[in-house]
C-alpha cells in the first residue's frame, strides 16, 4: 500500500531524480533529451518547493515513486512536474497524486500544462475534468496545451 504526504526538503535530491527518470519517455517523444524537466537544477527544484507545495508518493519501503508539486497565485492553483516512476504507471498513481495536490487549494482553480504530443498526460488530465483552454505553439515540433479545471 502506498500512501501521499508532503515532501520533505531532504526528499528533493531523490524527487529530482524520480523526475529524470519519468521524463525519459516525454523525451522520447520528441527525440531530445533538451526538455525542461531533464535539465532542471537541484536548485530550482528547492525554490519549487519554497514558493508552494511538492507532495510525494511513497511505497511500504518508504521508496518515492512519484511526486507532484503545485503554487497558488490570483486565486489559480498551478499544478505541475506531475510523474510516477515507470515501472508504477497505469496503476491509477497519476490521479490519486493530482486529486490529492487539489486537496491543497481548495476552490481554486486549477491549470497545468503539457505537450500535445504526450496523448497519454491529455486523457490523465481528462479523466480527471481538465479541459484544453489554450495552446500555445513553441516551434515546428512543440506546442503546448493549457488544460484547467473550475
Amino acid at each position: 500500500m502506498s500512501k501521499i504526504i508532503r515532501a520533505e526538503f531532504e526528499d528533493l535530491p531523490e524527487i529530482l531524480e524520480l523526475q529524470y527518470l519519468a521524463y525519459q519517455s516525454e523525451a522520447a517523444l520528441f527525440g531530445s533529451k533538451d526538455i525542461p524537466p531533464l535539465k532542471e537544477t537541484l536548485e530550482e527544484v528547492q525554490e519549487e518547493y519554497k514558493k508552494g507545495t511538492v507532495l510525494k508518493l511513497v511505497t511500504d519501503e518508504e521508496e518515492i515513486i512519484g511526486s507532484v508539486r503545485a503554487y497558488e497565485k490570483n486565486g489559480t492553483a498551478y499544478i505541475g512536474k506531475l510523474m510516477v516512476h515507470p515501472d508504477n504507471r497505469c496503476k491509477g498513481y497519476g490521479s490519486m497524486l493530482l486529486n490529492e495536490i487539489e486537496k491543497y487549494y481548495p476552490g481554486k482553480r486549477y491549470e497545468l500544462f503539457t505537450s500535445t504530443r504526450s496523448v497519454d498526460n491529455i486523457r490523465l488530465y481528462e479523466k480527471n475534468g481538465y479541459r484544453i483552454f489554450d495552446r500555445k505553439e513553441i516551434d515546428a515540433e512543440l506546442v503546448f496545451v493549457y488544460m484547467e479545471k473550475l
